[in-house]
């Protein structure tokens, strides 16, 4: 058994290579799958060589056994759950080494990718360590995939119903050319995202190639936002603030002795 892990071995490190083909295999899939031929093959020689243990037939050795396996049972669930979905993760291909993805409200280049976890670095240079069972429970976004097309972002606005929207539209159009880092092929464009009770919620899509600087790219354009606007005079309403009355009811002294 030792010499067929080690041919076995042999033949899955030539698919990582590259140097060996095989239809509808990937090269990332070599090694997860050779870590699990080798764990079967270990557990069928355990189960071969297990009656020639010495006391493998005595009552203690067995209530040992069993022991270990409702303890192993019982503190690893999680782990296992996260290992099954680490297994699932590789095959699905979702994502690889050196993509950037969001996973949840999480955004970093995955750095790491584990039987357990997946290890992702921020643009901040902060290491965010996500268990691999959340990530097969949620949505996970990959911008590296059609990067060279272009990836689109967007940075929401909101203005007043006395501002025509024709206006606005021009006025946000003319800042994406004004960035670097923002593509003008595809041109960007503007969405009506919600008509609200007091100002109107527009939309600036724009594409960009470097997914790692799509944070920059917005705080550019809001700047420019800020200042085109300004100097339009355009006031920008913020969406979550209302002014409040409070009516209480106001008393009064009057002739007579009698109140209001």
């Amino acid at each position: 058994m030792h010499y067929a892990v080690k041919f076995i071995k042999y033949i899955f490190n030539e698919i990582d290579k590259g140097k060996l083909e095989m239809s509808g295999f990937h090269r990332e899939f070599a090694m997860p799958t050779f870590t699990i031929v080798r764990f079967l093959l270990h557990a069928f020689t355990l189960v071969l060589i297990f009656p020639y243990l010495p006391g493998s037939n005595s009552d203690i050795f067995k209530g040992i056994s069993v022991f270990i396996g409702v303890l192993f049972s019982l503190g690893s669930s999680s782990a296992i759950s996260n290992i099954i979905a680490g297994l699932v993760i590789t095959y699905m291909r979702p994502f690889r080494i050196g993509d950037r993805i969001t996973i949840a409200d999480k955004t970093g280049v995955v750095i790491e990718k584990s039987p357990l976890v997946t290890r992702l670095r921020t643009i901040k240079n902060e290491e965010i360590t996500i268990p691999n069972s959340s990530i097969l429970s949620g949505n996970t976004i990959n911008y590296s995939t059609f990067s060279e097309q272009g990836i689109c972002f967007q940075v929401e606005v909101s203005v007043g119903y006395e501002e025509p929207w024709e206006r606005v539209h021009e006025l946000l159009l003319a800042i994406p050319a004004r960035v670097q880092r923002v593509k003008t092929n595809p041109a960007p464009f503007v969405l009506q995202k919600k008509l609200d009770d007091f100002y109107v919620l527009y939309e600036l899509n724009a594409f960009i190639s470097q997914s790692g600087e799509i944070e920059l790219a917005k705080s550019e354009i809001h700047q420019l936002i800020l200042n085109d606007f300004l100097a339009a005079g355009i006031e920008m309403n913020a969406p979550h603030l209302f002014s409040k009355v409070d009516l209480v009811p106001q008393y009064k002294h009057v002739s007579g002795g009698k109140t209001e």
